[in-house]
């Protein structure tokens, strides 16, 4: 079997649209979501989510919709409370161990709609039909404008948050226009990996491009080509082998997570070798009659702060 052959189904083709479609809306959102540190809070959205739309059909409706009400409902909610929830982990684990509580109780009194709850839980982007892929793009669409909109007060709100609050920049009300945003993107991730692994594609290319690159723009496009990665490669393998999608999806994030951590790790170790080869030069060419005292050299950690923060930064002020 060719690639070609791949492509004469109609299934692959509306499951290559829509996984291209999720992973840049997913990537991007998921890419101010681990720099913001609110990746358990992310998590806990999907949660709400399979609530919601186990809810959803025990009452007749569109388990989508539902989904997407429970978890815009949720990310408003967390968002209005601001920092005094975000940094509750306790909070957030009983939230979301809660909302699958209710998922599971909604499903004892419907269990007809058991293989569509594993759907849910686990993603089925083989079984996504023309409609769907539709309604995604339309959702992805609005996802990445209103994230374009609040792009540069966000990042100046999680970057500097004392300073953007001074400047008159409402962090709850931002907060809650995130958070809205990451459960948008939850809802739409959840059609192609499900709910228990929607951090696959949020979650996994940001934290690796992240690794990688501490400059604005060339990590979020790579987040981008990460994610696509996943997606692309994950239902190449998938086909082929017969395996499940979201486990090839989910091993290759993990993969690639595992190296961007090589990767940074070589590269602060080499950092490290070069300022202290260079440290060891200036302790044997220093004139020893000069008796001028010389300014005080950072610490690697304090140097390797500095570096990472100066990009970051002039980013800020671009934006």
């Amino acid at each position: 079997m060719s690639i070609v052959t791949m492509f004469e189904y109609d299934f692959m083709v509306n499951a290559f649209e829509a996984a291209t479609i999720v992973a840049v809306a997913a990537s991007l959102v998921g890419y101010f979501l681990v720099l913001r540190g609110q990746t358990f809070a992310g998590h806990a959205l999907s949660h709400v989510g399979f609530a919601g739309a186990t809810g959803a059909v025990l009452a007749g409706v569109s388990p989508l919709l539902g989904l997407l009400v429970a978890t815009v409902l949720a990310g408003a909610g967390m968002g209005f409370l601001g920092e005094r929830f975000q940094h509750r982990d306790v909070a957030i684990g009983i939230v979301l161990a809660m909302s699958l509580g209710c998922g599971l109780l909604f499903l004892h009194f419907f269990t007809a709609y058991a293989t569509q709850a594993t759907a849910l839980l686990f993603g089925n982007v083989l079984g996504v039909d023309a409609p769907t892929v539709l309604a995604l793009l339309a959702l992805g669409i609005l996802i990445i404008a209103a994230l374009a909109f609040i792009s540069r007060p966000l990042l100046f709100a999680t970057l500097q948050p004392e300073l953007a609050e001074a400047k008159g920049v409402s962090l709850r009300r931002l907060s809650m226009l995130f958070l809205v945003i990451v459960a948008l993107a939850t809802a739409a991730s959840v059609q192609i990996v499900g709910i228990l692994l929607v951090f696959t594609l949020m979650v996994a290319p940001a934290a690796a491009a992240q690794r990688v690159t501490i400059k604005l723009w060339p990590g979020l496009l790579l987040s981008v080509g990460l994610a696509l990665v996943e997606a692309w490669l994950g239902l190449t393998l998938a086909y082929y082998s017969d395996w499940p999608t979201s486990f090839w999806i989910t091993a290759i994030g993990a993969a690639i997570y595992m190296l961007a951590l090589s990767i940074s790790r070589q590269k602060h170790v080499s950092e490290y070798r070069h300022e202290h080869h260079h440290h060891d030069e200036d302790q044997v060419w220093r004139p020893a009659m000069t008796g001028s005292r010389e300014p005080k050299r950072l610490s690697a950690r304090g140097e390797e702060i500095t570096a990472r923060a100066r990009p970051i930064s002039s980013s800020s002020h671009e934006h």
